[in-house]
Formats: structure tokens, C-alpha cells, sequence
């Protein structure tokens, strides 16, 4: 199974947040969507990923209060992104993501994001794959096929 399979079912739907925005922004619009990255835009461009784990470290770091700081001081920036494309297999994406310790992966085309997929998307497909196999091979074991 392919990355693009994936989108196909998941959406392309980019949820995203200006540089400048306040991390309480940030965390608010994370719970809002029941999500764990947002995509940081700045001008209509990419410019870098901010997840929950980049909030409760510098919350856990830091005396500071939430809004002075700003979406552009945490986030992880578009170069130093590990992004994954839509003909990716879902496997070699997992074991990346489980290399790297990332939990969210853009998915980028010609250069162009077309959609972000998380460790639980990739899980779940993986899991699917794994039902249908076992399905299989207790029927196959089971003598149905002869």
C-alpha cells in the first residue's frame, strides 16, 4: 500500500497556522480539531510543523506565558523537515517515522504539500493490512481452500 492511499481515504484537508501566531493559539486550535500538528504557514508558503510535543516541551522548559511566545520560536523548520511522498510505501513511511521518533510526516508533490499523515495513520493502515493476512492464512490453514 502506497502513501496516496492513505490520502485518498484520510483527505488532503491541510490544517494550518500563521508563524506568528501564539502557541495558546497553537494549542487551541490543536484541541479544537482533536489533532497533534498543525502545519506552519507563512505568505501561503510552508515554513515549518508545530505538534503537542513542541508545546509541552517548551511549557516544560520554560517560566514563560504562552502568548509572548510565537508559533516561529518552536516550530520545526521547513528544512529540517523528514517528509514522505504520495508514492511512498506505507511501510518504508512507518519505519522512517519510527527511525526519526516523529509522530507527523508531510506528504509533499513536485515540490508541493498535498497532506500530512501521523504515526496513527499509519498504524492503522498497517493493522488492516495485518487483519486481512490473518484472515487469509487461518482460512488457508483451516483447509477451506481444498
Amino acid at each position: 500500500m502506497k502513501v496516496k492511499d492513505i490520502l485518498k481515504e484520510k483527505g488532503r484537508e491541510l490544517i494550518t497556522i500563521g508563524a506568528n501566531a501564539s502557541l495558546t493559539e497553537a494549542a487551541s486550535r490543536m484541541m479544537a480539531r482533536n489533532i497533534g500538528a498543525l502545519l506552519v504557514e507563512d505568505s501561503g508558503r510552508l515554513v515549518g510543523l508545530i505538534t503537542e510535543r513542541d508545546l509541552v516541551r517548551t511549557v516544560a522548559k520554560t517560566d514563560c506565558e504562552m502568548d509572548e511566545l510565537k508559533v516561529k520560536d518552536i516550530m520545526v523548520k521547513s528544512e529540517n523537515l523528514v517528509v514522505a511522498e504520495p508514492e511512498d510505501e506505507v511501510e518504508y513511511v512507518m519505519a522512517v517515522m519510527i527511525q526519526n521518533a516523529i509522530r507527523h510526516i508531510p506528504i509533499v508533490e513536485g515540490g508541493e504539500l498535498v497532506g500530512i499523515l501521523s504515526i496513527r495513520d499509519v498504524v492503522k493502515t498497517h493493522v488492516r493490512k495485518l487483519k486481512a493476512e490473518i484472515h487469509f492464512l487461518k482460512e488457508y490453514i483451516s483447509d477451506k481452500y481444498f
